[in-house]
């Protein structure tokens, strides 16, 4: 069962944000807050929870676009190729934010992501994740949850989404009700932005 933890973006308390921490370094699954919608997220470098992460997603692991989340731009040279001043300052002009950045992936990527050209990058404008990330070391690999209703894309409740996930995940971070926009995906990999995906963030 999915233990519950009231975390709240004002006030993160250090000990229950440590929790999370174990349990992501002990190949744990997680459920999160962002800045847009909420998420499923894991430890990048252990392969068997980004296996659980796919098979939630009912995906093949080597097949499966999940983004990685960043708390800056300082882990962007660990998986992506290096990019030039004005696609930099581009990235730094919108993060953090509601976007997904597509960029061209360097060798350096963990295991899970052998053999992917290119990887979506993300840093979100809100406090739980980035503290997540940086207590970590590292970031970490997400995906959207999706609602099953044809209406509501997204789910916002997250009480209904630890009810859903219970037995697939270790950890349900509530932070209060979520939005049901997702990121805006912008594909960076020709120098120039191109809007694959209109969400939350406006370019």
């Amino acid at each position: 069962m999915a233990k519950i933890i009231r975390i709240y973006p004002e006030n993160p308390q250090e000990n229950l944000i440590n929790e999370v921490i174990k349990t992501l370094n002990n190949g744990g699954l997680i459920i999160y807050p962002s800045d847009t919608v909420y998420a499923l997220g894991c430890n990048i470098f252990d392969i068997k929870a980004m296996e659980k992460l796919a098979q939630i997603k009912k995906q093949k692991l080597d097949k499966a676009q999940f983004s990685i989340i960043c708390n800056d731009l300082s882990h962007l040279s660990d998986f992506t190729r290096p990019v030039d001043t004005s696609v930099f300052r581009f990235l730094k002009s919108h993060l953090p934010g509601p976007f997904t950045f597509i960029l061209e992936a360097s060798k350096g990527l963990p295991l899970a992501y052998k053999n992917h050209k290119t990887i979506g990058i993300r840093v979100p404008d809100h406090p739980i994740p980035q503290l997540i990330v940086e207590k970590l070391g590292h970031p970490i690999a997400s995906t959207s949850i999706k609602d099953d209703d044809e209406i509501i894309e997204y789910s916002t409740d997250p009480e209904l989404i630890a009810e859903k996930y219970d037995h697939l995940v270790d950890i349900v971070i509530d932070s209060g009700y979520g939005d049901n926009i997702a990121s805006t995906i912008v594909d960076l990999t020709s120098g120039e932005p191109e809007v694959i995906r209109q969400g939350k963030g406006i370019i």
